[in-house]
């Protein structure tokens, strides 16, 4: 199972049912950093640093730190979804097979929605 880390606008909903389906998520929360607006950057440097994918909503800036700064620990970018449990099972279906997550940026898409 993957390795996550959480931005702070990934909803916890979803990571609870990610971690149900076997994944090791850590949260900005947890790790203490929330409300310090934290570059992007800052959070992929320090989850690649812990062996962590980011997992995030946050699509457009995630997207072109991938282009600037492949050699990252992996990247899941989410269109907005109500639907927690559905967001976790696309997520996990989206890694599910792959060998690993470094330098990859993967897109979960929630059912008609557009994707960017």
């Amino acid at each position: 199972m993957a390795r996550f880390y959480a931005d702070e606008n990934f909803p916890y909903p979803a990571v609870l049912e990610l971690r149900r389906l076997g994944h090791d998520v850590m949260t900005v929360q947890e790790a203490g950093k929330a409300g310090q607006k934290t570059k992007d950057a800052v959070i992929l440097a320090r989850a690649g640093a812990d062996g962590r994918t980011v997992v995030t909503h946050d699509r457009k800036d995630f997207v072109r730190l991938h282009a600037h700064e492949p050699g990252h620990g992996g990247i899941v970018v989410c269109t907005v979804d109500p639907d927690f449990e559905g967001l976790a099972a696309r997520i996990d279906k989206a890694i599910t097979g792959e060998s690993k997550l470094a330098g990859r940026l993967i897109r979960v898409t929630r059912p008609g929605s557009r994707r960017n």
